[in-house]
């Protein structure tokens, strides 16, 4: 089966570019079989036709997200978790579909607009990183920076393990409240 891992963040932001960091480092790697590695930050609509692009009979299996967002946990924390692929109500999907058309790149519109199209693979996992700093030109803080091997570590296991993938907790968008994982 094959799998994507994508990164969504900005470049150039501090915590916010640890996706970029992620694939950077992975696609310098020699990945199992099967494995690609991209920067899907894009339009999320773009994200879905990439997706939808791909030949019927060798389509992804398994996408891994990875992304530095804010939920209120501790600075580097590190969450792993399966979405559970449900879609929030009609408004919240309209306002994802506006802020994805305006340039807004965010993991949850991303997983939202692509959900909503019909173009996410069967297996979603989501690596989200806690972070501390959000500011231009800055570089990742230290307990961001301090992740950025783990994550690479636990993005490709979850991509060619689907032991390891199944074995993540199914989650609403967001994740369990406490982290799961220290990659």
């Amino acid at each position: 089966m094959r799998a994507l891992i994508g990164g969504v963040g900005y470049p150039d932001l501090s915590d916010h570019s640890i996706s970029w960091a992620v694939v950077s480092r992975l696609e310098a790697r020699t990945l199992p079989d099967g494995v690609a590695v991209e920067d899907v930050s894009y339009n999320p609509v773009a994200v879905a036709q990439r997706l939808d692009d791909e030949p019927d009979n060798d389509r992804y299996g398994v996408l891994v997200l990875v992304s530095a967002i804010a939920r209120g946990r501790a600075p580097g924390a590190v969450t792993a978790y399966r979405w559970d692929r449900q879609l929030p109500a009609d408004d919240e999907i309209q306002r994802a579909v506006t802020d994805a058309v305006t340039g807004i790149i965010y993991l949850d519109n991303t997983l939202v607009v692509v959900r909503h199209l019909g173009s996410l693979p069967e297996r979603v996992v989501v690596l989200e990183v806690e972070p501390l700093v959000e500011a231009f030109g800055s570089p990742m803080s230290g307990p961001v920076a301090d992740q950025l091997e783990p994550v690479c570590d636990a993005a490709v296991r979850y991509a060619a393990d689907l032991q390891a993938c199944d074995a993540l907790p199914l989650c609403a968008l967001g994740g369990p409240a406490v982290s799961v994982a220290h990659a």
